[in-house]
């Protein structure tokens, strides 16, 4: 039955029925407006936040973060435990099946996370970096062994969607498409590239009750008016990411409602030093002088965001309320910097979404004139989303505004971005700071990361491989007939939307 239902649902027959909820809450379905893009069936091929969380309830990752225990828990694992400061033990439980009746076993696990490390196209192969050795014990026990002692296992574990192995074997990467059977809470019943991914409620999930979705749509709409004018005809009942100027008109709306959290994804401007001018610090640290924060969140955010002294803030793993970036609004020290090395008036190019984040492109277009103003020569260029991400992925954007989330413990996200060969992305490489990072990543005592995650900040803010922004306030909107509180992880998952 399961296997019916899984490629019953087609795009047509989804759209050709309104998406408002059905009166019988076991049928009822809600369409959520994103901003992501979808790229295809590889649960490995869209890293971004949101997306990464509809394939985590597809197939199920090892691991999750629950915020109301504030820490990393087992989601399709039964548990995972460090045995030591290089051995880490994961435990399956017994009798957990897949969409289509065949059983989970270590094999899969070894081989999802084999396939993530030996394929660069993945977009998450910096998740399995430094495990030297992945293991099947037996059906239900994966070991894992570390090059280094690395505390952040469990967070990177969070990101492993378990594909199966068999079917891997049989199929090859045509597995995705072909045969997506998961054991996560949620089944894949459609996808177009580029448009919408829907999933079907599994029933009989430990995470889902009667008043979860049946059905789910994630449809992409990167323009803020398009998913507030969805949302107000009712056309979806969830709104990623309403910016400010909007905030009012759906306040305003008969049938929904605005819903805030604070976001840990920091926003900040990255300057890849593989490419001139942003290999002299100084052209970087001119960067971080010239951005008058204040005023763009006072004028164009509206007050929705907080101000950044480094890469995080209170709540987060590494935060130092006692740290103060030295990078303050200073367009007359930007001015020196760039003479002490003779760049003034240097050609760059400030690449940016739009659609993505909010108020992307005004808040860089208010950007241009401050580099200019500290003697820059800017040219600003808008592409396509899933074309920027494309290529800050593959590293061939030198320059441009963007946001990283699922940052509750920054430590991944610090790697990915700022360690030698992390990845592409910016491609800094500083050996104090990758002995720093290494330094944080090895102490499994709370207190003591603490400390040597701000050592690592510290370092990180003073060689400005990236001028740090701000966290948005961000405001949903959410149809009045369901209840769902957006978190700071910038994840909508099904088992947090309960029908009224």
């Amino acid at each position: 039955m399961k296997n019916r239902l899984l490629f019953a649902l087609t795009s047509s027959a989804l759209l050709a029925v309104s998406p408002a909820l059905a009166q019988d809450r076991s049928d009822a379905r809600v369409a959520v407006a994103i901003t992501e893009t979808i790229s295809g069936y590889n649960p490995y091929s869209d890293p971004v936040v949101l997306l990464s969380s509809v394939w985590c309830q597809i197939y199920g990752c090892v691991t999750r973060y629950d915020f109301a225990a504030g820490a990393f828990v087992p989601y399709l694992a039964e548990s995972v435990e460090a045995l030591d400061d290089l051995t880490w033990e994961i435990k399956l439980p017994a009798g957990l099946t897949r969409h289509n009746g065949e059983p989970v076993v270590a094999a899969d696990i070894v081989h999802s996370i084999e396939y993530l490390g030996s394929n660069p196209n993945s977009g998450k192969s910096y998740l399995v970096a430094g495990w030297e050795t992945v293991e099947a014990i037996d059906d239900l026990t994966v070991r894992i062994t570390t090059a280094t002692p690395d505390a952040t296992v469990r967070d990177n574990l969070a990101g492993v969607a378990v594909t199966s192995k068999a079917l891997f074997d049989a199929h090859g990467e045509d597995m995705f498409a072909a045969a997506p059977y998961g054991a996560g809470p949620y089944m894949l019943s459609d996808l177009s590239i580029g448009q919408h991914i829907v999933i079907a409620r599994n029933d009989g999930h430990p995470l889902l009750s009667d008043n979860n979705p049946a059905q789910i749509m994630y449809r992409i709409m990167p323009e803020p008016e398009q998913r507030v004018t969805a949302l107000a005809n009712g056309e979806v009942q969830i709104a990623q990411s309403v910016p400010p100027q909007l905030i009012g008109r759906v306040n305003d709306m008969q049938n929904a409602r605005v819903e805030t959290t604070n976001s840990v994804e920091m926003m900040f401007l990255a300057m890849s030093p593989k490419t001139h001018p942003w290999d002299i610090p100084e052209a970087r640290q001119a960067v971080a002088h010239a951005i008058n924060r204040e005023a763009i969140v006072r004028a164009i955010l509206q007050g929705q965001a907080n101000i950044l002294e480094g890469p995080v803030s209170a709540g987060q793993i590494g935060h130092d309320p006692a740290f103060t970036s030295p990078y303050d609004y200073n367009p007359a020290r930007a001015r020196e910097l760039l003479a002490s090395v003779g760049l003034e008036g240097v050609e760059v190019t400030l690449s940016t979404p739009v659609g993505r984040y909010t108020a992307d492109r005004q808040i860089t277009e208010a950007m241009v004139p401050m580099l200019e103003e500290a003697g820059f020569n800017v040219t600003l260029d808008t592409p396509e989303w899933a074309t920027l991400w494309a290529n800050v992925q593959q590293g061939q954007v030198p320059f441009y505004y963007m946001g990283r989330g699922s940052m509750i413990d920054p430590s991944r996200a610090l790697h990915q971005y700022f360690a030698t060969g992390g990845s592409p992305r910016i491609g800094f490489s500083d050996p104090e700071l990758d002995a720093l990072l290494a330094a944080e990543r090895a102490a499994f005592d709370p207190a003591d990361r603490a400390e040597k995650m701000q050592a690592a900040i510290a370092r990180l803010v003073d060689q400005a491989p990236a001028a740090f922004m701000w966290q948005h306030q961000m405001a949903w909107g959410v149809a009045n007939e369901i209840t769902f509180a957006p978190h700071p992880a910038d994840q909508v998952n099904g088992w947090e939307i309960f029908i009224d």
